[in-house]
Parts: structure tokens; sequence; C-alpha cells
């Protein structure tokens, strides 16, 4: 069994990854730099969204290149981490949440174009993605049950929000957020949820909080301590996964919902 792993701001290098391989995966998409190795006794394939030093910006973040390279590894499943902000006020900073939800409207990637695999007409494999919840039940289930055992606080469902960076959100862009009842939002995990599910690749997504969004605290705390939390992502991240994949089989892992094809 092989899991990718997909970090973002904070987890430039995955910590405590052993046997480290780095290499360049050549895709359609563009190059895309992957570490392999394991953690525990689970082979793991890593990529930092990002890159060092952080040189894309979310804008920048080229998902289809990621995904692309992870299919070609053959990993049996994706697990997504990014830090991000909460829109609801008891989802409180310095928590974990494994999201069972998406709102992510625009279906667009940063570029512009819409987010799918099927940009060509007639094109094969096309298809529509039908599912009730976006993200993979049992890697979901896996990764709550690790967290009862950790000692960060732990939040069972919650709807992620992809927005568009690289600015943060207005007061008014975040309550209207909180409307549609998102949970926290970020601006990078949105286009890997869709792809990853057009792939029928099982994906979930892990977010750890670093702050309250605009306007949902009574006062905007400084910009230091979310700064320091996004420095402790990586090691909440890391804790959490390597509780998680020893419950993993590759026999029981399913994508979210199904793609239905139009070629036979």
């Amino acid at each position: 069994m092989l899991i990718g792993l997909i970090s973002g701001s904070g987890t430039e290098h995955w910590p405590g990854l052993e046997l480290e391989q780095q290499r360049t995966a050549e895709t359609a998409y563009g190059p895309v730099e992957l570490v392999s190795g394991r953690v525990g006794e689970v082979g793991v394939v890593h990529l930092s969204r990002h890159g060092p030093s952080h040189r894309r910006l979310s804008n920048h973040v080229e998902h289809k290149a990621n995904l692309s390279a992870l299919i070609a590894a053959k990993a049996d499943a994706v697990i997504g981490c990014t830090v991000c902000g909460s829109v609801d006020p008891s989802l409180t900073p310095g928590s974990l949440v494994v999201f069972d939800d998406l709102y992510f409207p625009s279906n667009r990637l940063p570029d512009g174009t819409l987010c799918t695999w099927h940009d060509e007409a007639g094109g094969f494999g096309r298809g529509h993605w039908i599912f009730d919840r976006p993200f993979s039940g049992p890697l979901r289930r896996a990764l709550v049950r690790a967290g009862q055992g950790l000692d960060t606080a732990l939040v069972d469902g919650g709807t992620y929000g992809y927005v568009d960076g690289p600015r943060f959100n207005a007061r008014a862009e975040i309550t209207a957020l909180a409307q549609v009842g998102v949970s926290a939002v970020s601006q990078t995990a949105g286009p890997e949820a869709v792809l990853a599910g057009e792939a029928g690749l099982p994906y979930a997504l892990v977010g750890f909080v670093t702050d309250y969004t605009n306007g949902v605290a009574d006062e905007p705390e400084a910009l230091e301590a979310l700064l320091a939390r996004v420095a402790q992502s990586g090691d909440r991240f890391a804790s959490l996964v390597a509780a998680a994949l020893p419950q993993l089989s590759a026999d029981d892992l399913a994508p979210a919902g199904t793609v239905h094809r139009v070629d036979p």
C-alpha cells in the first residue's frame, strides 16, 4: 500500500519520514518534486504544494500536475493537509478537523479554467463525478479514530470552504461563507478534492486551525500567533497520519462516490 501526502504552508518537509528518496516526476502539466519513504511500516510519497521557501503562492499551485504525479506513482489514496482559518467560532485555533463536506462553487483552478480532467470534448474516460460526500469515508474514519488518541483536539466533520488567494477574505465574504455552513477556509484543497474524485482516487482532507477568520473573533490576534501555529502544524499532521496509517488496508479504501463514465 502506498499513501500520497500533500502538505501546505508550514510543512515543506514531512516530519519523521524514513528512507527518504527525492525525485522529479515529469507530468503532462509540469514537473513535481516527490519524496518517497515510510511512515512506520507504510510506504508514502509526499509533495509540498508550495515548494521550497514557499516558492508558489496558492495561485501558483499546479493541482493537475500534483495529482497526476501521485496517480503515476500508484498511490492507493491521498491525504491532504491544510492550515486553515476558522469561520465557525466553535472551531478553535489549535484544533484539527477532518472535513466531510466541500464548498467550492466556482469549481475553477487558480488560472481560471474549470477544475476537471475532462477539458476536451470526446476525450476518453470523460464523465460526471456523482457523490453524497466528497471525501473518502474509510479514509476519514481512520483519521478520526487516530485522532482520539492524540493530545490535540480533533473535530469529526465540517465543511471545507475553498477561497481564492493569495489575499485573505473580507468580513463580508466570511459572513457569506458562514451563512452557507462553511466551517473553515483555505486557498488550496478544493481542486485536490475534485481532481481526486474524478480520478476515482480515495482522498481525505485534514485541517489545522491557525486562527479565526476576519470578523469571527471579537479582536484579531497578532500575526505572530497565526505564524506560530503554522509552524506547529507539521508535527500535528504527522502525528495524526502516523496513528492512522496502521489502520488502513488497500482493500478497504474506497473513493468518494462514483464517476459515471460516458465511454463504456
